[in-house]
């Protein structure tokens, strides 16, 4: 590939220690710095691949969008691109926004594992009794037998279900955007949720944050779930009206286990830190050592597609055309 202009791709794991990558760019290392404020590593606006930091605030993400007027891939490395999505405006036309998928599919699918066996199982209780060496034995539900409904049945979705099978669950039930049929059953659209609530143990919440999914679990979704169900979320924390959340904890009625929140992070002080049957972990579904070696595979693959101007993967939208503003 030859290069009229900008060919700097700015990462954010050093480029000395990811394999693979192809020759012919310029490669940058830059994630913003411990505090946010890390010299930008070259000019803006020789910049070709922006492949946005990891685990930093969004203003931080976002801080040279602005700049890179010859931009042509913006490369993240989470599933969800709702960070970057919010400031399109600030790109120019022509610009691929992919997300990556992936690399987060095994941790995430974990994590919704263990906080929905954490939940049933009561092992927040045990570490309370264990810290105050109390010994107190009872009975908890199991997840064999249960029916779960998947809302969000992407590539993370299909990632849990594949865990939920060999804990013989009564029933999955899954739900995306579009209707379809998969080698596990059918996916049932958005607009069946009202049906399947009311006969899920579990709900387990993995779809991106977009205007069609923020707020989705509101005060109805929750009233539909059945009483003493369970909600999870590995979301994005806007997708779960936390003041309807926190009513039903308070009642005793739902019970929830949250690796995301709304706000995030949840400031001391909170109600939902203290609230009944609940949960918490802060936003761990990805950073595990599963990150880094898919990441590298993720970033070698794509750039050498970019370089040889094959097809890049996990293509969201278009800046300036009709899948993007």
């Amino acid at each position: 590939m030859t290069f009229d202009t900008p060919r700097d791709v700015w990462l954010p794991i050093p480029p000395d220690e990811i394999d693979g990558l192809p020759p012919g760019l310029d490669y940058l290392f830059w994630d913003g710095g411990e505090a946010g404020d890390q010299p930008f590593p070259g000019d803006p606006a020789r910049c070709a691949v922006y492949v946005v930091p990891y685990m930093k605030r969004q203003d931080v993400k976002v801080r040279p969008l602005r700049e890179m007027r010859g931009l042509r891939l913006v490369q993240t490395l989470t599933a969800g691109v709702d960070d970057i999505t919010g400031r399109l405006a600030d790109l120019p036309d022509g610009v691929r926004l992919c997300n990556a998928r992936g690399v987060h599919e095994a941790s995430t699918a974990e994590l919704a594992l263990t906080l929905t066996l954490a939940a049933l199982r009561g092992i927040p209780e045990f570490v309370r009794g264990q810290q105050q060496e109390r010994w107190q034995t009872e009975f908890h539900p199991a997840l064999a037998d249960k029916s779960v409904l998947v809302v969000g049945y992407g590539a993370i979705g299909a990632a849990i279900e594949d865990r939920l099978v060999p804990f013989e669950v009564a029933r999955v039930a899954r739900v995306a955007r579009s209707q379809r049929t998969t080698e596990r059953g059918p996916v049932h659209p958005f607009t069946e949720l009202a049906a399947l609530l009311p006969e899920a143990d579990v709900v387990i919440l993995s779809t991106p944050l977009n205007d069609t999914t923020r707020g989705l679990v509101d005060a109805e979704f929750l009233a539909r779930m059945k009483d003493g169900a369970l909600l999870v979320n590995v979301a994005r924390g806007p997708v779960v009206d936390t003041k309807a959340l926190l009513a039903e904890l308070e009642s005793g009625r739902l019970t929830a286990a949250l690796d995301v929140t709304d706000p995030e992070p949840l400031p001391p002080g909170h109600p939902l830190w203290h609230a009944p049957g609940v949960l918490i972990s802060p936003h761990v579904g990805g950073p595990t050592s599963a990150f880094l070696p898919r990441a590298k595979r993720l970033l070698a693959d794509q750039l050498s597609r970019f370089v040889n101007r094959e097809p890049l993967r996990h293509v969201i939208l278009t800046t300036g055309t009709a899948d993007g503003p």
